[in-house]
């Protein structure tokens, strides 16, 4: 009996270190970028049996999205973060402008991915400036920290801003965008005039969770363990980067908003932020959309909440 014992502990005991090592590449794949070239990213349709099978034990790869060359309207700026991170923006500016959107992509996306979005703001008279996170698109770094340390990142761009004498600032994001707004407000009392909230998570455990799932995986233990490395291995303690908390910051008019059909980002998330939301809010729901551009997906009812917020 006592020989059974042993052997189903360190069984456990090596089971558990197993499940830990698979789960630590899976945190430091999520959180790293590769540059352009520096890998191959096949597409889902062309992995072979070994390409999954290597995925679900290492995790998948990463790789920047490049942005396409900016049309004439555009001037490219860039920031640097105080780690010394370059920084790429496109701003853009309009004739008798009303104000100024900044716009945030989501997580493993590109500035240039929320180009429709820039012209709906641009056509309500606003000038835009669209930003790289850091390890994404055109700017430096190859990791992300799911908002934490993108906080930074966002300051830059408000204080940008801010630096020409702007007075109504408007700060939109998608996804990691929306949620990293809410951080960088709370962090850094930031005062926009209002803002602009699609698809943010809750918390990062959500986050997390919200991506197994859609992997078709279990959500426990491995989305604990998931959060835990991933903010471990990046210094800070991700049971704590929770955007819900953040969203108490926020003193302007916020518009929030998520797709009906969303896997990703819960009802109960997205109105778990909005009860803790203290100034003027509208929720919106749309009924055909799941965690996508909601502009792209249903354009006319996001032209027209848009429209609606900022001509309050």
């Amino acid at each position: 009996m006592k020989q059974f014992t042993k052997k189903l502990g360190k069984g456990l005991i090596v089971s558990f270190v197993l499940l830990n090592v698979v789960v630590l590449f899976h945190a430091y794949k999520f959180t790293h970028f590769y540059d352009p070239g520096e890998i191959v990213v096949k597409k889902q349709a062309d992995k072979t049996a070994w390409d999954i099978s290597r995925e679900i034990l290492t995790g998948a790869n990463f790789a920047k999205q490049p942005n396409p060359e900016p049309d004439s309207t555009f001037r490219v700026t860039y920031l640097t973060s105080n780690d010394g991170l370059k920084l790429e923006a496109w701003e853009r500016t309009v004739p008798g402008a009303r104000g100024t959107v900044a716009i945030f992509h989501g997580h493993g996306s590109k500035k240039s991915s929320m180009l429709e979005e820039a012209a709906v703001f641009s056509a309500l008279q606003y000038n835009t400036l669209l930003l790289d996170f850091r390890a994404h698109g055109g700017s430096g770094g190859n990791t992300c920290t799911i908002g934490f340390y993108e906080a930074e990142d966002i300051k830059l761009a408000y204080d940008h801003i801010a630096a020409k004498g702007e007075k109504n600032i408007i700060l939109f994001g998608a996804s990691l965008g929306a949620a990293t707004i809410t951080k960088a407000i709370f962090d850094y009392s930031l005062a926009p005039a209002k803002v602009i909230l699609d698809m943010p998570f809750a918390s990062l455990s959500d986050a997390v969770k919200g991506r197994l799932k859609i992997m078709n995986v279990p959500e426990e233990p491995l989305g604990t363990l998931l959060t835990f490395w991933g903010g471990t291995t990046h210094g800070f303690w991700a049971f704590n980067h929770n955007p819900y908390e953040y969203a108490r910051a926020i003193k302007c008019p916020v518009l929030l908003q998520r797709g009906r059909n969303d896997a990703r980002v819960t009802q109960s998330e997205t109105e778990k932020i909005f009860r803790n939301i203290v100034s003027a809010k509208k929720l919106v729901i749309y009924e055909n959309s799941a965690h996508e551009s909601l502009c792209k997906k249903e354009t006319a009812k996001w032209t027209n909440e848009i429209t609606s917020f900022l001509q309050q």
